[in-house]
């Protein structure tokens, strides 16, 4: 069973297995409809389209970052629809690197399923591979799965957790440049939360796809400088991208460290809350 990543020579010969499922992430911020356009004009062989805002997050409100969690019984019969049972393999896979379907490898093992697998490079990946594609959707299974959310405690942490003294670092996985101030191009405010450290999720890569094993382990060893997996909470502009730190530091066997899902949204919707620029 694969629990973190998948090339692609794997998953095109696991084409057509029984009990695994595919899931297409591909999401444009800028253009949140763009996704779902790439998928109907093409898409691996089996795969079902995810929405990052329709499926893979709640409304927004006013207290908010940009993506709150989704509500995990909706999440989880939606999922069921698909045929997902506690055993189903699942993939997931988008078109830049995994920064988006590494949120769906997270939720799915925040709502307890673990045999979840990030495509290693994508879509890019997959052509250059030669995989094969259709335009179609599939035809959803003539029975539901019997998956059921199982939540994990200690998955993520609140903003109300983190506003007081707390025992954790904060690692941000936006680009050096947003994380300074320099500039912000989402946000209203530009900026970091004070305290926190920078390790941009482009360096958890090469060449579009995640760097090995010990390379990945060496790295976040050095920026972890003595503290525990367990210790580390990671963020970055809604929760979505920092997702992708979390699967490399799965990758590098550095499991258990927490995911601040509301992120620098979120912290800047309270103005009493500080805000640092530069690079600390």
């Amino acid at each position: 069973m694969y629990k973190a990543l998948i090339n692609t020579q794997t998953l095109v010969a696991r084409l057509g297995q029984k009990d695994q499922i595919i899931f297409d992430c591909r999401f444009n911020l800028a253009d949140p409809s763009a996704g779902e356009r790439a998928y109907q004009a093409g898409h691996i062989p089996g795969a079902f389209y995810l929405n990052l805002d329709q499926d893979l997050s709640s409304p927004i409100t006013a207290t908010t970052g940009r993506h709150p969690l989704p509500n995990p019984e909706q999440l989880a019969n939606k999922l069921a629809v698909y045929g997902l049972n506690e055993n189903t393999q699942v993939f997931v896979y988008d078109d830049i690197s995994g920064a988006f379907a590494a949120r769906t490898w997270w939720l799915l093992r925040w709502l307890g399923h673990e045999t979840v697998a990030v495509l290693d490079g994508g879509w890019p990946a997959w052509l250059a591979q030669g995989g094969s594609l259709e335009q179609n959707p599939p035809a959803l299974p003539p029975h539901s799965g019997n998956f059921k959310a199982q939540l994990q405690a200690n998955y993520f942490l609140s903003t109300d957790e983190l506003s007081h003294t707390h025992p954790y670092q904060l690692i941000d996985a936006r680009s050096a440049e947003r994380f300074r101030g320099e500039l912000e191009p989402i946000d209203p405010i530009a900026g970091h939360i004070p305290g926190a450290i920078n390790r941009p999720l482009t360096d958890n890569l090469v060449n579009g796809q995640l760097k090995p094993a010990s390379q990945l382990k060496q790295d976040w060893e050095a920026k972890l400088a003595g503290k525990a997996p367990e210790a580390i909470v990671h963020m970055c502009g809604s929760g979505v991208s920092a997702c992708h730190n979390l699967l490399a530091m799965e990758v590098a066997g550095l499991s258990g460290s927490r995911l601040y899902v509301g992120s620098w949204s979120e912290w800047i919707r309270d103005p009493t809350r500080r805000v640092a620029t530069g690079e600390a």
